[in-house]
């Protein structure tokens, strides 16, 4: 009758939840009481109390949670055993209901009366740290479970996993380090997320460094869970670590981790800060392709730069003019006809650098001084001129621009061709 048959749902959130974390917490139990308090004779309810009780969980086995806690709570036991044990089975049943507002106060008054048989006692340490951490009331939890600590002189990686996700969540980072590392130390098992409190912490504390080095033991730990992978891949982004990054995500990459959008445009980057865009077009050409990376401007236009970058100029004007289409940029079709107009397609260069004048361009000076250009080279030398004059018209190009006419009107002469 010393434990309720009915697991609270609070219980059941506290174990199932892999994202509780804990940081450090100073106990400084007396191992000497210890020893006394658990080979003290047990003790148990007195008659009259215990008979209620028995019916109170009668009631609450039977679903009938609210009469168990009214017939508990009619109880006015007369020594402080009996109203420990009767505080303590109150706050079990209310943490069932949710009602941890009232969990909280009979656990609190359970441990207040130091009276409960020595596990009892500190079941309830631990219970209450857990209804305190699960309402959000951080430092009260700390203390909860420093006190299981000093009273039963054992140590639980949960706990302390627990103490530093509060000691967090109050953004005490620096306490996190050391309750995290007895988490990670007391568990058979590794477990990520205690891992994961460090790096959040250090993230905070833009120790970058050392989450790096988190992030190293992580994919070494859990080879095979993408998430180490693409994590430390892009913390090494923080750290200027571009080489290694590259290859994290590389190896992720080819191993079909990316799960997101971002995963791709990290290992893009990578590849830009390597001075190797080619290889960064191809990853995002491809992903647009497959439907990894939306089909939108900014996406297209980066992968546009990437091939630009690459000095593969044709292809990055046809995704420089992809990414114009989708709401009429004038100077990214400028962007595409000039390096058509560098690949010397010309017929295309012009198509794309008068489209750019048709939406108002702001480079016209530029543009006209391309388009004159391309029409030069195809031998239209009207056009050609006409196009030259109207790029004197802009200060930026004004000079050039007259240099220019002069030329195009004499080599139109000396191809017979009146201006």
């Amino acid at each position: 009758m010393t434990h309720l048959k009915k697991a609270t749902a609070l219980a059941l959130l506290m174990s199932l939840s892999g994202t509780v974390y804990s940081t450090a917490a100073i106990a400084a139990p007396d191992y000497a009481k210890i020893e006394e308090r658990k080979n003290a004779k047990a003790k148990i309810m007195g008659e009259r109390t215990g008979k209620k009780v028995i019916k109170a969980f009668d009631l609450y086995n039977e679903d009938k949670v609210d009469e168990a806690i009214v017939l508990l709570k009619e109880l006015d036991p007369s020594n402080d055993f009996d109203k420990a044990t009767v505080n303590r089975y109150l706050g079990s049943m209310y943490a069932q209901k949710e009602n941890y507002a009232e969990a909280i106060k009979y656990s609190r008054a359970a441990i207040a009366l130091d009276a409960l048989n020595f596990k009892d006692q500190a079941d309830q340490f631990k219970l209450l740290g857990d209804l305190l951490v699960g309402t959000g009331k951080f430092k009260g939890a700390i203390k909860a479970y420093t006190d299981w600590m000093d009273f039963t002189g054992e140590e639980d990686g949960k706990v302390y996993a627990r103490i530093a996700q509060s000691y967090y969540e109050l953004k005490q980072y620096r306490k996190v380090e050391a309750p995290a590392n007895k988490a990670i130390e007391l568990d058979k098992e590794p477990n990520k997320q205690y891992h994961m409190i460090k790096i959040g912490a250090y993230f905070e504390l833009k120790q970058y460094s050392k989450a790096v080095e988190v992030g190293e033991t992580l994919v070494k730990l859990f080879p095979e869970d993408p998430q180490m992978w693409v994590r430390l891949g892009s913390f090494y982004m923080q750290t200027e670590q571009y080489a290694k990054g590259q290859t994290v995500m590389e190896v992720a990459y080819k191993k079909g981790y990316f799960e997101k959008e971002n995963h791709y445009k990290i290992l893009g980057s990578y590849y830009s800060l390597n001075e190797i865009p080619y290889k960064a077009a191809v990853v995002f050409e491809k992903a647009i392709k497959d439907g990894k990376i939306e089909r939108v401007k900014k996406n297209v236009l980066a992968t546009a730069s990437y091939y630009h970058q690459a000095k593969n100029l044709k292809t990055a004007a046809k995704f420089y003019e992809e990414a114009a289409k989708f709401d009429d940029d004038a100077e990214l079709y400028r962007k595409a006809g000039s390096l058509l107009l560098t690949e010397q397609k010309f017929s295309a260069a012009v198509k794309k650098l008068n489209k750019a004048l048709e939406l108002g361009v702001k480079k016209k000076g530029t543009t006209y001084t391309d388009l004159a250009e391309a029409y030069l080279y195809q031998e239209k030398y009207k056009k050609a001129y006409q196009a030259i004059v109207k790029a004197q018209e802009d200060p930026s190009t004004r000079k050039f621009a007259k240099g220019w006419a002069t030329f195009i009107k004499d080599k139109a002469q000396r191809k017979g061709v009146k201006i």
